[in-house]
C-alpha cells in the first residue's frame, strides 16, 4: 500500500508538469497561467492520483479481489459515521477559523494565502469556470487528499502494525508537508487534525472526506465570489 501512495504522487507530479510544460518555455518572467489551463491542473492530476490509489489498491492490496478496494481504503457508505465526519469538519471551524485570523495577522495577508488562493487571487472567470473552481476546491481536491493520506498512506502504516494515533498523527504531519508549502505548514497540521480525528474514531474514510469538504467549503465559496466579481479579490483563503 505504500508502493500504491507512493505511485499516485509520482502520478501527480508527473500530470502537473504535462500540464505546466507548454507554458514553461519561453521567457521565465512570471506570467501566469490562463484559467483553463490553472483548472486542469487543479482537477486533472489529483483525479489520476485517485485511479492510481483504487487500481493499486485492487491489484496489490491484502484479502479476497471481491470488495478489496473499498475495504483496503476503508470507504463505505455509513450515514452515522458521515454525520460524524460533517460534525467534526463544523466543529473544526471553531478552532480552524480563529487559527487561520492568527496566522493571517503573525505573518500578515500577503505570506498567509494558499497556492490555490494566491494562483486565482485577481483573475476574473467565466461562470463556468469558476463553478469548476469551486467544486474542485469544495468536493474534489478534498476527496482526492483524503483518498491519499487517510486511505493508501493510512493503510500502509496500518499494515505495518503502527499504533492509530500515531497513524494519525503520521499522516496528518505528512499531508501537511506534502503541499509544499512550508510557512503554512503549522497552520495545515491544525486545519488537518479535525479530518484525521473522522478518520480515527469512525474507522471510515468517508467520514474524513465529508470532514474535509466541510472544512474546505467556505474557502470554495470565497474562490467563487472573488473569481466572479462578487467580492473583492483580496485576502483569498
Amino acid at each position: 500500500m505504500l508502493g500504491v501512495y507512493l505511485a499516485a504522487q509520482v502520478t501527480m507530479v508527473l500530470a502537473s508538469a504535462v500540464v505546466l510544460l507548454p507554458f514553461s518555455t519561453g521567457d521565465a518572467s512570471g506570467e501566469r497561467l490562463p484559467p483553463w489551463p490553472l483548472l486542469v491542473l487543479l482537477v486533472v492530476p489529483i483525479s489520476l492520483a485517485v485511479v492510481v490509489v483504487v487500481a493499486g489498491t485492487r491489484w496489490l492490496g491484502a484479502g479476497p479481489a471481491r470488495g478489496r478496494a473499498a475495504r483496503e481504503l476503508a470507504a463505505r457508505w455509513d450515514w452515522r459515521d458521515l454525520g460524524v465526519g460533517a460534525a467534526l469538519g463544523a466543529g473544526g471551524l471553531v478552532l480552524t477559523l480563529p487559527a487561520a485570523a492568527l496566522w493571517t495577522r503573525w505573518v500578515g495577508a500577503d505570506e498567509a494565502g494558499s497556492a490555490v488562493g494566491d494562483a486565482f487571487s485577481g483573475l476574473t472567470l467565466e461562470p463556468t469556470a469558476a463553478v469548476v473552481a469551486f467544486l474542485a476546491v469544495w468536493l474534489i481536491a478534498p476527496l482526492g487528499e483524503e483518498v491519499l493520506f487517510r486511505g493508501a498512506l493510512w493503510r500502509a502504516l496500518e499494515h505495518w502494525g503502527w499504533n492509530r494515533w500515531v497513524v494519525f498523527a503520521v499522516t496528518t504531519l505528512v499531508f501537511s508537508l506534502v503541499h509544499l508549502e512550508l510557512l503554512r505548514t503549522p497552520l495545515l497540521v491544525v486545519l488537518s487534525i479535525p479530518i484525521g480525528l473522522a478518520r480515527l474514531l469512525t474507522g471510515n474514510l468517508l467520514a474524513g472526506v465529508v470532514a474535509h469538504q466541510v472544512n474546505n467549503f467556505l474557502p470554495a465559496v470565497a474562490l467563487l465570489l472573488t473569481t466572479t466579481g462578487v467580492l473583492p479579490a483580496a485576502g483569498l483563503p
